[in-house]
């Protein structure tokens, strides 16, 4: 009986990941399919997979920058979309645009002997009257929300780890793995 538990939990380590992921695929395809009205499988994700595409060449296009200037300014100054233009696109930006915000992976001392992992977002907080503070995302375990500590530089120190590998680390619980863990000097 232990050996038929034992390996059920195994082979459900194995299946519900694999299983979870490839539903998850299925359900955006099948969404953004059945959104455009599509009757082949796939082809309104490629379609938006293309147009995503074209729009971001299309974006260095003088006379498109200007009108996603026109529409960036309109968006920013209604109140409500303001809010959720602004959230959206700084959260998008954090992670893939030229303004990468988790690109600094830090250790953080809470108490003598207990440290906490996160990312530097704002290394200078002049602008808030807080001179030698620094803002210090820190995401939630198995979560994409996180806390924003604004913490004295000197509690802060460096880490030589990819940003990738310590938000798995940090978001799965601790139990990926990082690549390094080799402090940096500040």
């Amino acid at each position: 009986m232990n050996w038929l538990i034992k390996n059920f939990l195994r082979g459900l380590i194995i299946v519900v990941p694999i299983a979870l992921t490839l539903y998850l695929i299925y359900e955006a395809f099948m969404r953004i399919d059945r959104l455009l009205n599509l009757p082949t499988p796939g082809a309104g994700f490629a379609i938006t997979i293309v147009a995503i595409i074209a729009i971001g060449a299309l974006a260095s296009n003088f006379f498109v920058r200007k009108f996603l200037n026109l529409t960036e300014t309109l968006f920013t100054r209604a109140p409500l979309v303001r809010l959720i233009y602004a959230s959206i696109k700084d959260l998008l930006e954090a992670f893939v645009g030229d303004k990468k915000r988790f690109d600094q992976p830090v250790t953080v001392m809470i108490t003598e002997g207990v440290r906490t992992l996160g990312f530097i977002t704002q290394d200078d907080l002049e602008f808030l009257s807080l001179p030698g503070q620094v803002a210090v995302y820190l995401p939630f375990s198995y979560s994409m929300a996180g806390t924003l500590l604004l913490v004295h530089r000197d509690r802060v120190e460096r880490v030589a780890v990819d940003s990738a590998s310590i938000m798995a680390l940090v978001v799965s619980g601790g139990v990926s793995r990082a690549v390094s863990t080799k402090a940096i000097d500040n």
